[in-house]
């Protein structure tokens, strides 16, 4: 029961984590982008009014955008204090932010929800052009899916939750079942129902409505490490200020794809060409870009997850490692991405224009908007993989500017000269790659920047030779992640139980280690025979003279009671503190969790006892005898001082 869980953003190797933590955050924000593509997809095969149905979608798609931008914004937040109070085994906390995100999904639905019953046909109306048909599909579309839009408001919520406790493949497989409902719905509400463009907003929000639910029934049935009581739902502006002293600039970057959506939706009506060509070729076009777009988001959602903990744990190598994989990763994906465009361009469009007619033009252009456009989408992935960046070194207006570059300031000028040209029906889709080409070069210099204020001055602190700090603890206490985080403060390895044992292996200090038995006994058990802890002596010696480290447990003090730089730390605290400890970790009741603790802390006692022939947690054989109340954070900054300065000395 001791084996507290190991952050896999401090340990485990970054090629590895990244695509272990991006691929879940990708397909989520892909799938979202395609509940639009799949409603154009369908309402472009209407016949004759396919055309003007997809502009309507088109005009209607900056508020879907906003809606997931919103979403975005809050769950970055909810998600980095979620994951950082599931850390510290906060339970209270983790319950009181997990219940302030539901409350402020339904205050983000409530605003939407008024938006949509009043505000609809004004919005639709601004962009077009006084065409009572696209402005009656319009208004039909968009007010289904806002005033239903709790399904995906609160959905992004209940995926933040899973993705917390590291349920992500839960939170995928809710996503996916709402898209698949999604598709089907849309066939049949538009054809054998003859429903249109609301066939296809319904299917939109049924389908969002069937993640959500799949969602809430994974939380509530696996998701034990949040407790559901809903007295936590309640606001409590500290906590959501937090959120969005996280969440906000994402949510503004995010927003700002549905400000160039509306103005490039403004400035193509204003074209020398047919505004259904061109607004519904676009439409078509951004539609099918914003699945790359999202891919994108998806990693720089990764990145300021990853990043934002190794910079706050000041480890340099694993930070490098971070930005390093994941611009390389990023640069991977939109490769990919831009091959498949450039491939399939022409088909991809079709899909759009499968009953002909009035859409055989816009989907030409459409194919050709596609091939030009994905020029850019390595420049525009590295782009936002440096807002990431940013967003995680804790810059709020750098990541700002970025966005406002690659999606307002280059975009709208570039857009409008192109518009004044006769061939603006060609030449207008250049606008993409020149903008997203001009954002990636100020976008490497404002890293650079960035890297050498924040990143170059995590040089790892020089100690002496064989420094070892070796931290004895009560069960109960949290020893084992305090030490592993005094290590990373430290900038010097940790071992535990187990990471002894790898170091014999590796190192073939043991013998027969294909034995799982007998490892268990040497390195593992607290059974005290002498074969074993010779074995493990000399192997904790051997550690030592090797480099600098926490050694947690094992009797480590003792053991290496001759070394000059060790320094001695004891973790204990109240009975009733650590039974509430164990509760929250193994959702034990309080006699089994009392139970185990006497046990465990006996067992230590013995094993320390016949080692030294001394008393476990004798204040006098310590430099320092911690109390934990006082909290993990606390008791990690009180060692970390308490080495450095002794260590200066």
């Amino acid at each position: 029961m001791e084996n507290v869980k190991q952050n896999k953003m401090a340990d485990m190797p970054m090629k590895k984590l990244f695509w272990k933590m991006g691929l879940p955050m990708i397909i989520s924000m892909v799938l979202q982008a395609l509940y639009n593509v799949v409603d154009s997809i369908f309402v472009t095969n209407m016949g004759e009014q396919g055309a003007i149905a997809n502009q309507a979608l088109t005009l209607a798609f900056p508020i879907q955008i906003l809606i997931i931008a919103i979403g975005v914004g809050t769950g970055i937040g909810l998600n980095t204090l979620l994951s950082k109070n599931l850390g510290e085994n906060n339970k209270e906390q983790v319950n009181n932010v997990a219940g302030n995100g539901i409350f402020i999904s339904i205050c983000i639905f409530i605003l939407f929800f008024l938006f949509g019953m009043f505000r609809s046909k004004w919005f639709i109306s601004l962009f077009s052009a006084g065409n009572e048909e696209i402005i009656s599909m319009g208004t039909t579309y968009l007010k289904i899916c806002c005033c239903f839009s709790l399904g995906s408001i609160a959905y992004t919520a209940y995926e933040r939750f899973l993705q917390a406790t590291d349920k992500t493949n839960l939170s995928a497989i809710a996503q996916i079942s709402g898209a698949i409902a999604n598709i089907v719905l849309d066939y049949i509400f538009i054809f054998p129902l003859n429903m249109g463009v609301a066939g296809a907003a319904w299917a939109t929000v049924i389908g969002q409505f069937l993640s959500l639910f799949v969602a809430i029934i994974f939380h509530y049935t696996v998701n034990k490490e949040i407790d559901k009581n809903l007295k936590y739902i309640k606001p409590d502006l500290v906590l959501i200020k937090g959120i969005y002293s996280i969440g906000l600039s994402a949510a503004i970057m995010q927003s700002l794809l549905s400000v160039m959506m509306a103005g490039m939706n403004a400035i193509l009506g204003t074209a020398k060409a047919d505004p259904t060509i061109l607004v519904g070729s676009f439409g078509i076009y951004y539609k099918i870009q914003n699945i790359a777009v999202l891919a994108c988001f998806g990693l720089s959602n990764t990145i300021i997850t990853i990043l934002s903990f190794n910079y706050g744990m000041k480890d340099k190598k694993r930070a490098d490692d971070c930005i390093k994989y994941g611009i390389i990763d990023t640069a991977i994906v939109t490769l990919i991405i831009t091959a498949l465009f450039e491939i399939f361009a022409n088909p991809l469009s079709k899909l759009f224009g499968l009953s002909g007619g009035s859409t055989t033009q816009i989907i030409d252009v459409c194919s050709t908007a596609l091939r030009i456009s994905s020029i850019g989408f390595v420049f525009m992935g590295f782009s936002i993989a440096v807002q990431g960046i940013l967003q995680a070194l804790r810059y709020a207006g750098k990541p700002l500017i970025i966005s406002l570059l690659r999606l307002v300031i280059f975009v709208f000028p570039i857009a409008y000269l192109f518009t004044l040209s006769d061939n603006v029906i060609n030449l207008v889709w250049w606008t993409f790659p020149i903008s997203e080409i001009l954002t990636a070069i100020i976008s490497a210099f404002i890293l650079k920047n960035a890297y050498k204020q924040k990143i170059a001055v995590l040089e790892p602190t020089v100690y002496k030779d064989n420094l070892v700090i070796s931290i004895s603890r009560e069960h109960g206490t949290n020893g084992k992640e305090i030490a592993r985080n005094v290590a990373k403060q430290l900038g010097i390895a940790f071992y535990g139980k187990e990471e002894i044992k790898d170091f014999a292996i590796k190192h073939s200090l043991v013998g027969n280690y294909n034995d799982t038995d007998k490892l268990y006994n040497d390195f593992l058990s607290l059974e005290a025979n002498g074969d074993s802890i010779i074995k493990q002596a000399n192997v904790i010696k051997e550690i030592a003279n090797t480099e600098n480290c926490v050694i947690v447990g094992r009797s480590a003090d003792y053991i290496l009671r001759d070394n000059k730089n060790l320094i001695k730390i004891f973790l204990y605290a109240p009975e009733q503190y650590k039974i509430e400890t164990i509760k929250r970790l193994y959702n034990d009741n309080d006699s089994t969790a009392k139970s185990y603790i006497k046990k465990s802390d006996k067992a230590r006692s013995t094993y320390y006892e016949v080692i030294s022939n001394q008393i476990c947690g004798n204040k006098n054989n310590y430099d320092i005898c911690l109390d934990c109340q006082i909290g993990n954070d606390e008791i990690v900054k009180i060692i970390c001082n308490y080495v450095k300065n002794k260590m200066k000395n």
